[in-house]
């Protein structure tokens, strides 16, 4: 959750129910008292936040009065989705490249300093990781989101990096500030921007970013398998030819606002 000071004068009960929201997503099924020990908010405080939330069907009482997460926040997630200007025109090209590649595709935006996964497709034999539709993740650690932070606007890639630094995922993740605004000029060069185990050990990907009218990364593709099967020419040769061709298909039905 973003630091508090980023907010000149936050409202301490959203605050709090926000806090609770964030605690039920990491570890559903908990009860008035392991939230009230977890925040060392008074027992009485707690209470009235999680009676208003479920009031509102934000979160659910499970059999043996601990709570979770309520299915109203999918009806949320979904609609925020459909608000994305590329969503429905992606996705459809999403489905194609992993048909195509075999490989497992994402579609990816930028919101604030992060990514948010919003769709994926698999094709016959994906490597499964952690990555869920809805997951928040920091630019730097995934080809899709370098692709982005290389088309960015000088003043706001400098306040990212220095608001979220460069936290370390992997033994291979950038954590070099020089080192990664090396590799984002290459990237801005080719177009495009590898991973090469930096998100997830043993995972290689390569991601190019959709941009706006005005060349701004509203949001990105990834194309990721394992390493003994994404790697050679596949990555650095068909992956990206295909890739670029796909996300060329969707510049112009943005633009021009046909179906391709």
């Amino acid at each position: 959750m973003p630091p508090t000071d980023s907010v000149n004068r936050p409202v301490k009960t959203t605050e709090y129910s926000i806090r609770i929201l964030e605690a039920l997503k990491s570890n559903p099924g908990q009860s008035l008292t392991d939230l009230t020990e977890e925040f060392d908010i008074a027992r009485s405080t707690i209470h009235r936040h999680l009676l208003t939330l479920e009031a509102h069907d934000l979160i659910a009482r499970d059999g043996d009065g601990t709570f979770s997460l309520g299915l109203r926040l999918l009806d949320f997630g979904r609609r925020s989705r459909e608000y994305v200007e590329f969503f429905d025109v992606a996705r459809h090209h999403v489905d194609r490249l992993a048909e195509t590649t075999g490989e497992k595709v994402w579609l990816i935006a930028k919101e604030g300093d992060h990514s948010v996964h919003l769709y994926k497709a698999h094709g016959d034999n994906p490597l499964e990781t952690s990555a869920q539709v809805g997951q928040r993740r920091n630019l730097h650690q995934l080809a899709a989101g370098k692709s982005i932070l290389a088309f960015l606007p000088e003043d706001e890639l400098d306040a990212i990096l220095d608001r979220r630094g460069l936290e370390e995922q992997t033994d291979s993740t950038i954590t070099s500030e020089d080192v990664l605004r090396d590799e984002l000029d290459e990237i801005r060069e080719r177009g495009y921007a590898f991973n090469i185990g930096e998100s997830v050990t043993g995972l290689n990907a390569i991601g190019a970013p959709i941009r706006d009218e005005d060349g701004y990364p509203v949001g990105a593709i990834s194309i990721s398998g394992p390493a003994h099967r994404v790697k050679d020419s596949f990555l650095t040769e068909e992956l990206p030819d295909t890739l670029l061709a796909a996300l060329d298909e969707i510049q112009i039905s943005l633009r021009y606002g046909t179906n391709s």
